[in-house]
């Protein structure tokens, strides 16, 4: 396949391209709908023949995220992907590395719940993944593509961060941008990092004993408290760095807008067709899209207050992104949600029908 090549695919089957081509040195995962054909891709693909990429089938969630702790611990470009109850099983290990400060890539797919709830598309991991799911003060760095396309960028800006800033990152991307086939350019292949470049760029990892160096050693244990208290406060303002340098986000037709909806993922391409048809009938409306779920484009949504009479947080869930919204907010404009449950996608007309009965 040429680097440039347009090709039809789903946005799994582009995950698992772009890690091949992006230089990932191994995945672990385990099959879970709707995320199953990133795996299912990676075996067919048969990197291992090619680029030297390891992929390992697990023999659960928990199996796998520890495999990935192994392989970030000693510098490797590692990931893995499930769904939403898959990913909560994940979230020791996730804490884990967070602690310990090891960069991978974990790619959400996410189904309804709660519980094993249904194997169709919704937006209910944003808790999970923006508010630390697992135990202790910590953040991953949060990516939701809105496309085919960005399922494939995003695989190499994900891994870029994640060792820009020895941290754990996510690509949260709901079922139906996992399942949707679309057109896509596969990012063109990098070389895989030698032994010696992965010492050089990661002198932190533990790769044994080198020159007559004694081996790192990768922990998130630290007994003494005033030890801990350390750390955390490092890691602390570490996250602080990267909301100043690392917030993403899009904006469609706000120059003009009375009202602005808010909304990532599917729930963002849905918003657009909204705006057309609210526009059409009189209604100035925009959309801001999160691109970095965390760090949260917060100053952007404070712009927004000062501009816009009202803001609809469109989420295909009960409600959890609108809280980052509201405090953001802080009270100077209405803000509002809209979404629906169990698996079932909002239709355009009934967006703008709920920005009709906020407003």
């Amino acid at each position: 396949m040429a680097d440039q090549e347009i090709t039809l695919m789903k946005g799994n089957e582009a995950i698992a391209h772009a890690a091949i081509r992006c230089g990932c040195d191994g995945y672990f995962g385990y099959p879970i709908t709707p995320q199953s054909e990133v795996l299912e891709t990676l075996a067919a693909e048969k990197p291992w023949e090619t680029t030297g990429m390891v992929v390992l089938q697990a023999e659960s969630e928990v199996s796998s995220i520890n495999m990935v702790y192994g392989g970030a611990s000693t510098g490797k470009r590692v990931m893995t992907s499930s769904s939403s109850p898959g990913v909560s099983l994940m979230q020791e290990g996730i804490s884990y590395m967070a602690g310990a400060e090891l960069p991978a890539l974990i790619v959400d797919v996410m189904r309804g719940g709660p519980g094993l709830g249904t194997i169709q598309p919704s937006q209910s991991d944003y808790f999970q993944a923006c508010k630390g799911g697992g135990h202790g003060d910590y953040h991953l760095i949060v990516l939701a593509p809105a496309s085919v396309q960005e399922m494939a960028d995003f695989v190499d800006l994900a891994f870029t961060l994640a060792f820009r800033y020895r941290n754990p990152a996510m690509i949260l991307a709901d079922g139906a941008i996992g399942q949707m086939m679309e057109k896509v350019v596969l990012p063109p292949f990098k070389p895989r990092r030698t032994e010696e470049e992965i010492i050089k760029e990661c002198p932190w990892a533990t790769t044994g004993r080198v020159g007559g160096r004694k081996p790192n050693i990768i922990t998130s244990l630290e007994l003494r408290s005033e030890e801990m208290e350390v750390i955390n406060l490092r890691i602390q303002a570490k996250y602080r760095e990267i909301e100043e340098k690392e917030v993403r986000f899009e904006e469609f037709m706000l120059d003009d807008a009375d009202y602005a909806i808010v909304a990532f993922g599917s729930a963002a391409r849905i918003a657009k067709k909204s705006i057309e048809i609210a526009r059409s009938q009189g209604i100035k409306v925009g959309l801001l899209r999160p691109i970095t779920l965390w760090p949260f484009p917060t100053k952007e949504v404070q712009k927004l207050a000062g501009q816009v009479k009202g803001i609809l947080s469109l989420e295909i869930n009960a409600g959890q992104m609108v809280e980052d919204i509201r405090l953001a907010v802080e009270g100077r404009v209405p803000v509002r949600h809209f979404g629906r449950l169990g698996g079932i996608i909002p239709d355009p007309d009934e967006v703008v029908e709920a920005l009709k009965r906020s407003f």
